[in-house]
Parts: structure tokens; sequence; C-alpha cells
């Protein structure tokens, strides 16, 4: 094995969860949270990749030490209420998130190379060639050929945004300052709510189960043996996504952020453009054309094994521990219908299902920090040698109250 491919067996999982975690929503949440807060905030970044590395972790150890996916370890021992509960949220999850993505790519494409005048008429045909485009990858190249175009997409977001960041010359007292001091100005106004977006943004939310599927892509089935491997390509990827993150607050801080959603995108070329000039411009819309592209290749490619393995279990077909075959019925069904039937939220106002998206986020990682409290401290489960720590658990009570906290701000 050469030592490219060697490096990428190692990292590429990890790698895969930092692509997917970053779409168009965190791209714009860091954005506008460095507008309205300045630097002061980056610790919030560096707290919330922490947080998604211990949700993370705790997946990928229950996984390893019984075998069973974090999905089918809840879902088994919760009973079929659950199970049919959960499949309505991935559901509708799925649906939102894929038509959020579709139009993200569409703008962002349109923006790089326009083929129309309307910027609306050619974020629908953008939106339904990503799409297309994704699900022609997936389905026809399967995990190695996802695999290498993510990581390609990755190093391009992750060198282009983070080189715009420092062609804007932050200061770096203010920089150090913001990522080791803890503060959250204008508290009671803006500043709580776009420190708890910020940090609930970072790293994703219902892709997390996936790290579990793409470990079993590259063979690792033992807690002695591969528990240690998990760990460095989780702290490499959730590096990257931490890194990508400040380099947006730094961004957001150094112009004036305006407008919403993913519109928010060209109009931050724009304004780089009077600060960098062109290269600028191009360089932030392919990195960020690339982060948005990842995010959609990724849940196309990941989600499809969670309905597979859930519908499985629904239908008692499954044991625990099988590999999720991306040629069974259940997973082409859920790929096609995931890449082909949002479309139609190319055409609609989708702003009530975006403020339902992000409060289904929110209620997700709570539920999952909730799950791992619950799995991963039964010895009879687990076993002694990998149940939690007694720092670990008390980390994910701390998660779940913050979340729960994020869940409630939303609904309000």
């Amino acid at each position: 094995m050469s030592q490219n491919k060697r490096l990428l067996t190692i990292l590429g999982p990890g790698i895969l969860v930092a692509a997917t975690g970053v779409g168009a929503g965190d791209l714009a949440t860091a954005a506008f949270a460095g507008s309205h807060l300045g630097v002061t905030i980056l610790w919030v970044v560096v707290v919330g990749a922490f947080m998604k590395f211990v949700l993370n972790e705790g997946l990928a150890r229950w996984q390893l030490a019984t075998g069973e996916s974090l999905l089918e370890g809840s879902m088994i021992r919760l009973g079929r209420p659950a199970q049919y509960i959960f499949l309505i949220y991935l559901v509708i999850w799925s649906f939102m998130v894929a038509a959020a993505l579709m139009s993200a790519c569409g703008i962002a494409a349109h923006a790089i190379f326009p083929i129309t005048e309307n910027p609306s008429s050619g974020k629908i045909v953008y939106g339904i060639i990503s799409s297309l485009l994704g699900l022609i990858m997936v389905r026809i190249g399967g995990y190695r050929l996802f695999e290498k175009v993510m990581s390609i997409c990755i190093g391009l977001m992750f060198v282009t945004v983070s080189v715009t960041a420092i062609l804007l010359k932050p200061s770096l007292s203010a920089f150090l300052q913001g990522l080791v001091w803890p503060t959250i100005p204008e508290f009671h106004t803006v500043g709580l709510p776009w420190t708890i977006a910020l940090m609930g943004g970072v790293g994703g939310t219902v892709t997390v189960l996936c790290y579990g599927y793409w470990i079993r892509e590259e063979g690792r089935q033992s807690a002695d043996d591969d528990l240690r491997t998990c760990r460095i390509d989780l702290c490499v990827g959730y590096t990257m996504t931490a890194i990508f993150g400040l380099a947006m607050v730094v961004i957001g801080s150094n112009i004036e952020v305006e407008g919403k959603g993913t519109t928010l995108i060209v109009q931050l070329a724009n304004q780089l453009s009077t600060k960098l000039g062109s290269v600028g411009k191009w360089a932030f819309l392919l990195g960020a054309f690339a982060a948005i592209f990842s995010s959609l290749l990724g849940v196309w490619q990941s989600i499809p094994y969670l309905f597979c393995d859930l519908w499985g279990m629904i239908q008692k077909r499954t044991a625990p521990n099988h590999q999720v075959s991306t040629d069974s019925p259940p997973y082409r069904f859920f790929l096609y219908a995931l890449a082909i039937v949002p479309m139609i939220g190319l055409w609609i106002g989708f702003a009530a299902m975006q403020k339902t998206y992000g409060i289904f986020g929110a209620i997700f990682i709570p539920m999952l920090a909730l799950v791992l409290l619950l799995l991963n401290t039964r010895t009879a489960w687990i076993g002694e040698k990998h149940r939690n720590h007694p720092l670990t658990s008390i980390l994910l009570f701390l998660i779940l109250l913050f979340f729960l906290s994020a869940g409630f701000l939303s609904i309000r």
C-alpha cells in the first residue's frame, strides 16, 4: 500500500466527517457571528468542534466494542416505537436538508459561472445538476470514488477559505485572545443567540451517525486495534472543521455582512473583491462551492446507510455488525428519493422548512448525547474496559444541557 493510500485509509472517515459537516448554513452562521461579535468568539468554534469530537468518539467506541452501530444499539434497546419515530424524523430531516443543499449549490455555482440573467433560474438549473452529479458519483463510483472526491473538496475548501482569512490580515493579538479567552460580547442582545448558533452549527448533526458506517467500509471492527485510529482521524477531521470555522469568523469580522441564507455567500464574495481583488473573490467562491458540494455528496452517500439499517431492523431482516450494502433495494430507493424528490424545493419558498430543519437539528444532538450516556455507561452492554470515563460522562451531560437550551431557544 502506498503512503498516500495508507494515510487516506487512516484519516479518510475523519475527513468525510469534516467535509459532510460543513455546509452553507455553517458558512453563513460563522460569517454572521464574526460580523456581529468579531473575533472575540473564536473560542466558541473550538468548543463546538470539541463537543462533536466527544460525541463521535463515543459512537465509535460503542460500535467497536459491541459490533453494533449506535443506531442499532439504541433502536434495538428502545423498541419499535422508537424505530418508527426515528424513521419519520429521518425522512423529514433528509427532505429539508437535501432541498437546502441543492439550493445552496445552485446559488454558488451560478455565481461562479452564470448561465442565465435570472439568478433564480440559474439556481434551479445548477441545483438539479449538482444533485444528479452527486447521485451518479455515489451510485457508480462507490465508496472509494466518494472518498477521493471528498478529500479533494475538503482540501480545496480548507486551503482557499483559510488563505482568504490570512490575506485579510487580522490582528494576531486579537485573534489569540479570542481563541483562548472565553468572552461573549453583547450577551443580553445578540451575543448569546449567535454564540449558541455558532457552537451548535460546527460539525453537522444527523450525519455524525454516518461515521460508524464509514469505518466499517475501512474494515475497522476491533476496539483494541482500531479505537486509537478512530480517535486520530476524528481529531484531524474536527481540527480541520475548527480551522475552517475560525477562518469564516475572521472573514465575517473584516467585512460588513448583510443578507440571509445562501445568498450571503455571493455577497461575501463580492465584498471580498474590494479588499482582496478578483483573485480573493473567486478563491472564496470556489472554496465555498467545494464546502457545499462536499456536504451534499456526503449526505447523498451516507444518509441512505441510516435508512437501510433502520429499515432492516424494522423488517427484522438484519443482524448487528452487518455491512450495509449500497446495492440493496432500500439503500438505492432512499438515495434516488433523496436526490430527486426534494428538487421541488428549488421552485417554492423554503423559509418555513429551513426553520423547521433548524429545530430538528437542534433536537438531534441532545438525543445523541443522552443515548451515549445511557449506552456507554452500562458495563453489561459495552464492557468494563470501554465504558465511559467519569470525565466523558460529565462532558456528555454538559453537552446535553447546552443543546437542550439551544433547542429551546430555536423553538422560541
